[in-house]
Parts: C-alpha cells; structure tokens; sequence
C-alpha cells in the first residue's frame, strides 16, 4: 500500500513538472517570435455548428471573402486608411457571404460585424500562444455560431501564413482540412492550458 502512494505521488510530480517546462519554453519563444503586430486587423468566422457540411460551409466562405480583402489591402500600408477602407465595404461582405450561402444552397443566417472588441479564444501556433481577449477584427457569425471558429489577420495582409508552422502558402489556396482540424482541436486544449498558464503565473 505504502509502495502504491509513492508511486502515486512520483507520477504526479512528473505531471505536474512536465507542462512548467512546456510553459517556460513558450514563455522564451514570445520573445522571439511575434507574428501579429500591436495595430492589426483580424478576421474571426463562426461555423453555425461542428457538423461536416457547416465546416466546409464555413471554410468556403473563408475563402470566399479572404480572397477579396486581401486584393482590398494589398498596397495599403497605414491601418487607418485600412479601417476606413474595409468599414466602408462591409455590404460588399455581407454581400459575398450572401452569395456564397446561396450558391451553396444553404438557407443559413449570418452576420457580418466590424469593430475593436471581437472576442478571440488563445491560439497556439507553433511555438508561440496568442492569448485571449478582445481584438478590432471583422467578425461573420453563420448561422448560430456554434460550431469551431477560424481567423487570421487581414491588415497587415497575414492570411498567407500558415501560422501552424510558419510558412507561407498562396493567399487563396484552401488549408489543408485535416491540419485545421487539428489546429482546431489544438485551439480547445490551449485555451485550458493559457488559463493554467495565468493562474500559476508563469510568465
């Protein structure tokens, strides 16, 4: 009995030993690595659900409208002229979400916002976490947003990266489905672990 309790207490210690070294090297890598700049735009879209058909619903649409506003900023260089830009052409969003739910034969609802407060879940892309918070983005809600989200950064133009491993791709190519669902799953145990991350202060 006494050999099973310390048995116990030894696979404990090297549980909690194992994410402190996980954390302390992510925590070195922010400091070299930062991807998303303190003035940027976001893009954040809601699936309706986690089902198969509202995911590739949802990816469509991405691609749909990631491909017009990157031709939007392309040769914008000031966020200011950026945030006017895409808050003046917020109906020709809505407008392409529009019709790509109707080439798709998809009798969902939406939504298209912009502003400063867009609530983002933290992100793990490689070796650096974004955290949590509210950020000036472009939000499309499908349906009623339930289902897994995506995002990028549109100004400065960063839908190219692929954030997961730090290369870049083509502006319009399509994400490999099974990376982002990795990705997505990825997403739901980093939030748990930047909220263990805060709370012990490791920073």
């Amino acid at each position: 009995m006494r050999k099973l309790a310390v048995i116990a207490i030894i696979l404990f210690s090297v549980l909690l030993i194992i994410p402190v070294q996980s954390f302390s090297n992510e925590a070195s890598s922010q400091a070299e690595i930062k991807v998303i700049p303190d003035d940027a735009i976001r893009l954040r879209i809601l699936a309706n659900s986690n089902n198969k058909a509202d995911q590739e619903l949802k990816r469509t649409v991405r691609d749909e409208v990631n491909a017009v506003i990157s031709k939007w900023v392309k040769n914008i260089k000031d966020i200011d002229e950026a945030r006017k830009l895409i808050n003046n052409r917020i109906p020709e969003i809505q407008k392409i979400v529009g019709e790509t739910l109707e080439r798709e034969g998809k009798q969902q609802q939406y939504e298209v916002e912009y502003g400063k407060n867009v609530t983002f879940p933290a992100k793990l892309y490689g070796s650096y976490m974004y955290p949590p918070g509210e950020y000036e983005a472009v939000l499309i809600t499908l349906g009623k947003g339930n289902g897994a989200n995506w995002w990028c950064v549109l100004f400065p133009p960063l839908c190219f990266l692929d954030f997961s491993n730090g290369t870049s791709v083509a502006s319009v190519e399509p994400l490999d489905e099974k990376k982002e669902e990795k990705l997505e799953k990825k997403e739901k145990e980093t939030e748990v672990k930047f909220f263990l991350f805060e709370w012990f202060g490791w920073s």
